[in-house]
Order: structure tokens, then C-alpha cells, then sequence
């Protein structure tokens, strides 16, 4: 049956995603497949029966000109949802602009946690949706000792690897077995820290390297751990920011049997997977472009956003905040996903293997959806905290153990 073609004032939606700069090769796809989801729901008859506007800025991986870009959208464009940012930087730099505005973003991408406010929707992974499940199938499956904890100098590699050597220690790993580098965003030289890690990893116990290296600096980094002869058998390597986008640029000749650990990948068997990809190479003409996770993250958070508009009968803010909660939607990995109180969602966790093209065969899933924990029990400062936005708590840093909210909406 036909749908009315929407019509009347439309519903602008505002799209925040690096289109140049270091992490364009991640965030560019982000703002294409938003295209795609709004053109599909306005071919489905809108929303409250109203045409949907894309409204798309370029913050050029530079975080101070994310909050500005974020005014333009909330304050001028008057954007009735923003859906944006990769890095924790650049979602750090916008949440004054939504908290002062009242606006909704909706985040897509894995992060460090340690955060619940209220006009954010985390629809990527929580460290325990990604981080904890992914060390603990190394120590299971692959009997890893030592422990490389390599990342991008910034909040999510810090705070996740503060978040991973705190729960390495609880389950007896000794200091001297982890290992901790940082380096730049962009950074290409990877020759002596790639030394490092064999030597770190030719002392007799099974090593495994944890990667938060973020955007463009993991093509030379993969490209020296092949150089240097360094197999997955050897040293594996588990990535909770590579994807198919990032290997799409690669030979992946030399990082066959390296690990990502993500909520879905391209190569998941089910239907609502075929269909989404179908509809992603129909709309963007190239049937070598690849989906990955932020983007189901993103058609998640889309569909959520629509159903609570819809439920809500409005756009406005405080009300569709509200609405949020409790949304369920189908997911690409088979099931469907919940929005909880602290504005996390329910995912599965999948453990993927590269393949010579690219993509990830999945070797290991959690037995059903994990809740997303705003806030790590393996931390002291945030193990007796929660986040429910519900009235009457209404609260992203609940003290449970004084029973008082933290203040601020952190």
C-alpha cells in the first residue's frame, strides 16, 4: 500500500560529522547512511506526516568547531535532533551547546563511558559492551598473559585503558605484563612502537595488543605490523576501532586473523542485515562500499527517534526525550534493542576475525544482549554510581551508596 507523500513545514535533522580532516575516513560514511535513512523515511511518508530535512555541516575533525557547528544547527537551523561526532573529544566539545540549548544528539560510536547526560543518546558501545567482552575472550579462547593497551592520545583510549588495567589487575594479571602506549591523532610512524610490542611479546607469554588507535593512523600502523612479520598468531591484535570502512583502504594480506570487537558487522546472517545492505548500495551506487557498526548505530538510533516522535505526536524536545525511553527497535544482528534509562541501549558484542577481503568472519558472540553500563564498576570513583533520566531520580550519576545525585548532569 502507498504512503502519502509527507508534506508541510519540514522537520529539519541535523547531521554533525567530520567530512575532511583525520577522521573523515570514518565519519564520512556516518553522514551518507543519515542521508540514506532520511530519504527512506520520507519515501515511507515522513514523520508526523512531515518531509524530513537533512541539514549537514562539515566540523573538519576539529573539535573546538564542533560546539560551533552544533549552535548553527540547534540555534539557527532549529534542528529538531542532531545525529553526530565520532571521537569523545568532539562529544565532549558539544555537550555544554546541548545541555544550553536543550537539543538531542544521538552518539553512534563505541566510547569510554563515564557519562550520562540527559540530552545525549549513546547508541554506540559501553566499555562493557566492547572492551570487557573482548579481554575476556582473549583470556579465554586465546590464553593471552600480557597485555598491549595501544591508543590515540585523547579521553576514550585513556579512559577505556584506565577502565581495562583496572579489571586486568582484579583478575591478577601483574603490572609489569601491560603495557601502555599513546600516540597522536594521525600519527604514521609506528616503526619503534612496533618494535616495542615484540619485544614486549617475546618474553614467553601469549601477548595480545589492545587497539583504541583511532582513524587514519591504523593504516600504517597495520601496514608496520606487517613489515615487521608480526601474524595474528604471533601477537593478535584486537581493534575496537577498526571496522570495513577503515580495512576497505588496506591490504589485508598481512592482518588476516587479527580480532575487532563490535556490536555488528557487515557479514552477519540475517535479513535484516541483506536488506539494509541492499538499500545502502542502491543508495549509494557503489556496490564495493562497505556498512559497518556506527552505522547500524545510527539506523538504531534513527529508528528510535522516529518511533518516539511518532509516539510523542511532536518534536519537542522535552517530550521526545521522555518518549526515548523504553524505545525498542530491531537491530541488524538479529533481535531488537531497547533505549534504557541512562540513555544507553541493549546490544550483542561479536568478536570478528579479518578476512583476506576485508571483512570479519565472527567467531565469538555474547549468548544475548548486554546492557550498556554508563558507568564502570571496575573504576572507584564510579562504581557506586547509576543513571536514570526517569522522574522522579532523573539523574546521570546517581550515588547509590549516598543516596544523592552527583550535581551536574556528567
Amino acid at each position: 500500500m502507498a504512503q502519502d507523500a509527507p508534506s508541510g513545514e519540514p522537520i529539519k535533522v541535523g547531521i554533525l560529522h567530520s567530512l575532511s580532516g583525520t577522521m573523515a575516513i570514518s565519519e564520512t560514511t556516518l553522514k551518507d547512511v543519515m542521508l540514506m535513512l532520511i530519504e527512506r523515511q520520507n519515501a515511507a511518508g515522513g514523520v508526523l506526516g512531515r518531509p524530513l530535512e537533512a541539514v549537514v555541516v562539515d566540523p573538519a575533525s576539529d573539535w573546538p568547531l564542533f560546539a560551533e557547528k552544533a549552535r548553527e544547527l540547534l540555534e539557527v537551523e532549529e534542528v529538531a535532533a542532531v545525529f553526530g561526532n565520532w571521537t569523545s573529544v568532539s562529544r565532549k566539545s558539544v555537550l555544554p551547546v546541548f545541555e544550553e540549548l536543550n537539543g538531542i544528539l544521538f552518539y553512534p560510536v563505541q566510547y569510554e563511558g563515564e557519562e550520562s547526560q540527559r540530552n545525549v543518546f549513546y547508541t554506540g558501545a559501553a566499555p562493557n559492551q566492547q572492551a570487557i567482552p573482548a579481554v575476556d575472550y582473549l583470556i579465554a579462547e586465546e590464553g593471552v598473559e600480557r597485555w598491549v593497551l595501544a591508543g590515540t592520545d585523547y579521553v576514550y583510549p585513556r579512559t577505556t585503558n584506565r577502565i581495562l588495567e583496572a579489571y586486568l589487575i582484579s583478575l591478577g594479571v601483574a603490572e609489569e605484563d601491560i603495557m601502555i602506549n599513546y600516540t597522536p591523532f594521525g600519527h604514521s610512524d609506528w616503526q619503534t612502537i612496533v618494535s616495542d610490542i615484540a619485544a614486549f611479546g617475546s618474553e614467553g607469554k601469549k601477548t595480545a595488543v589492545v587497539s583504541t588507535i583511532n582513524g587514519d593512523a591504523n593504516v600504517p600502523f597495520y601496514r608496520e605490523l606487517g613489515n615487521q612479520g608480526i601474524s595474528a598468531e604471533d601477537i593478535p591484535v584486537v581493534a575496537f576501532s577498526v571496522g570495513e570502512e577503515e580495512l576497505a583502504g588496506l591490504d589485508t594480506a598481512p592482518l588476516v586473523g587479527h580480532l575487532a570487537a563490535w556490536n555488528y558487522f557487515m557479514s552477519v546472517d540475517t535479513d535484516a542485515n541483506y536488506d539494509f545492505i541492499d538499500d545502502w548500495v542502491e543508495f549509494i551506487g557503489d556496490e564495493n562500499r562497505v556498512t559497518n557498526d556506527p552505522m547500524e548505530a545510527h539506523y538504531i538510533g534513527f529508528n528510535m527517534w522516529v518511533q518516539a516522535v511518532e509516539a510523542a505526536g511532536t518534536t519537542d524536545v522535552d517530550t521526545v526525550i521522555d518518549s526515548l525511553i523504553g524505545q525498542t527497535v530491531p537491530n541488524l544482528s538479529g533481535g531488537y534493542s531497547a533505549m534504557m534509562p541512562n540513555h544507553h541501549i541493549t546490544k550483542p558484542v561479536l568478536v570478528g576475525e579479518i578476512q583476506d577481503d576485508g571483512q570479519f568472519s565472527i567467531v565469538w558472540e555474547t549468548s544475548g544482549l548486554v546492557p550498556g553500563d554508563a558507568w564502570s564498576d571496575y573504576l572507584p570513583d564510579s562504581a557506586d554510581l547509576i543513571s536514570d533520566w526517569r522522574a522522579p531520580l532523573s539523574c546521570g550519576n546517581y550515588n547509590v551508596a549516598t543516596a544523592s545525585c552527583g550535581g551536574a548532569a556528567e
